[in-house]
């Protein structure tokens, strides 16, 4: 089998403000042809520097060393024209988040029409015509209807299958694909997983996968590189690292997944959260008078309740009324409907008078580097609702963070540090810590440990049990991950196009689903029967 990619020896070296970082140390791996390697490791590791590194796509302040080799050609030292002959036409990218990767300001068509002008010379209805074909066969629905689309008229599927159709664009020999899944629905990552190994089979590629799910991995990889701290600790076919595996770090990485349950909610817990047929439409409005013509409906009549020391899960696909519902409740957008909270009907005041509530209801987000300001230390962050709610403690705040810090895991001598400077792990507890600073009743955790490794993930649902132990907190708690809702949760939601199609105990619906929708989620979650051995 003749080798598409030889990398020996790899070696990339940072340069910064007198600084050195080693972020890849002297690796070696090959990717055959027809191959799929999976490289995977927590964040930091160095998967997606080497990867960069092999076409030269690393920023000037970056030293490589070592030999990369594309069909014997060395790549290493190379010139920028050999590279951008590489680039994109023998050797193709797929990123994590398209949106970063598309041109809010130029179509579909036009995006991709852009990379065969480029290296095929291709244009009008040439080009035009490939472009179909490739919206096509990466399976975008009407896709001649779709090609004037600008990217955040799609969903996060869509523009995950435009991408791939950028990839194919030039028919690459490689396929380099950086945690193309991790941002997407479980149903939608199994049906971007089949349509990768359906092409790779299709047009004879290989493919060199990077991830940090494993689950993933077993059932997509032939061969595994296991990444920690710039190094490859461990390399093999995949069968044998997971069935066999020799480094302690790949067995810690293979150990790592949320498993047990929360401690059960007392008979006598009191309700602390009670919707009614809950409902949030939002208008259609047309004209020059602005009259509304119709109703985008959200949220159709959900009913839920939630007790002292309870978490029910809220799953569902993206667009299915997760967060909206969840907004709702935290009467951050209109709804219609009863809102109990605590005894009381919050649906029907002004606010102003909610602002003794905000304190008793808080949210964690997905991405704690996007809400944790990067102006204002961590010690300022977590002290902030403080401030705003003027808490009667007794205690300096600088006492109350130390002592909240300590709590969710954090070392409190690091207050005085910014965002920036903390692992996403670490974010994601200092967000945690600004809710729980408020001794809040009820938590909302949105997406709290998809951006999360595994590893971290397992860290952050342990803290959160804790933390519901020993406060009798509430959680409504929103992923797509089934796994750690299966950890966390006491109750479920299942949610699609606005209306609950499905609720009750965990195990009752994880083990004996009723509706085909919760069926088909728990299969692409659990089973993954989607994908075929590459």
């Amino acid at each position: 089998m003749s080798r598409v990619l030889d990398i020996a020896d790899l070696s990339v070296t940072f340069r910064q403000e007198g600084r050195e970082v080693r972020a890849v140390r002297n690796i070696s791996f090959h990717v055959d042809r027809g191959e799929t390697v999976a490289l995977v490791g927590e964040s930091g590791s160095g998967k997606s520097v080497s990867a960069l590194a092999s076409v030269g796509l690393l920023p000037d302040s970056a030293e490589t060393g070592g030999s990369v080799k594309f069909k014997g050609e060395e790549l290493v030292g190379a010139s920028d024209r050999k590279l951008r002959q590489v680039r994109g036409n023998d050797i193709s990218f797929i990123f994590q988040e398209p949106m970063t990767s598309l041109n809010p300001l130029h179509t579909i068509e036009k995006q991709i029409t852009e990379s065969l002008a480029l290296h095929q010379g291709l244009s009008g209805s040439q080009a035009r015509a490939r472009v179909l074909e490739l919206l096509e066969k990466v399976g975008i629905r009407e896709a001649e209807s779709r090609m004037g689309a600008f990217p955040h008229q799609l969903s996060g599927g869509q523009r995950q299958r435009v991408m791939i159709a950028m990839a194919l664009a030039n028919g690459p020999e490689l396929l380099v694909a950086d945690e193309p899944t991790t941002a997407l629905d479980v149903t939608i990552q199994a049906q971007i997983l089949e349509l990768l190994v359906d092409l790779k089979r299709a047009e004879g590629m290989s493919l060199l996968f990077i991830t940090h799910d494993l689950n993933i991995v077993r059932r997509f990889a032939d061969r595994v590189c296991v990444m920690q701290g710039g190094e490859i600790v461990e390399q093999g076919p995949t069968e044998d690292i997971f069935s066999a595996p020799s480094h302690p770090y790949t067995r810690k990485l293979l150990a790592a997944a949320s498993t047990g349950s929360p401690e059960p909610v007392p008979a006598s817990a009191p309700e602390i959260l009670r919707t009614d047929g809950l409902r949030i439409w939002f208008p259609i409005q047309k004209g020059f008078l602005r009259r509304t013509v119709g109703h985008v409906k959200a949220v159709n009549e959900a009913t839920l309740s939630l007790r002292k020391g309870e978490t029910l899960g809220i799953v569902g696909e993206s667009g299915s009324g997760k967060t909206t519902l969840a907004l709702a409740i935290l009467r951050l957008i209109s709804s219609q409907g009863p809102i109990w909270f605590d005894g009381d009907d919050i649906q029907g005041r002004k606010s102003r008078n909610l602002r003794n509530l905000r304190r008793h209801l808080q949210i964690v987000f997905q991405d704690p580097f996007g809400s944790l300001s990067p102006r204002m230390t961590i010690e300022q962050i977590i002290a902030e609702g403080l401030g705003v709610h003027g808490v009667p403690t007794g205690r300096s705040e600088r006492e109350l963070v130390a002592e909240i810090m300590s709590e969710v895991g954090l070392d409190p001598t690091t207050m005085e540090r910014y965002p920036h400077e903390f692992s996403g792990g670490q974010r994601q507890r200092i967000a945690i810590a600004r809710a729980m600073i408020l001794r809040p009743k009820l938590v909302v955790l949105d997406e709290p440990t998809s951006a999360l490794d595994m590893t971290v993930q397992v860290q952050i649902v342990e803290l959160l049990r804790n933390l519901q132990r020993k406060h009798g907190l509430a959680y409504l708690f929103i992923s797509h991950d089934l796994r750690v809702v299966r950890a966390l949760s006491h109750r479920v939601v299942v949610m699609k196009q606005g209306d609950v199609v499905e609720s009750g105990p965990i195990d009752q619906v994880f083990d004996a689903p009723r509706d085909p929708y919760t069926r088909q989620l728990l299969a692409a979650a659990f089973d993954m029967t989607a994908v075929g051995a590459a």
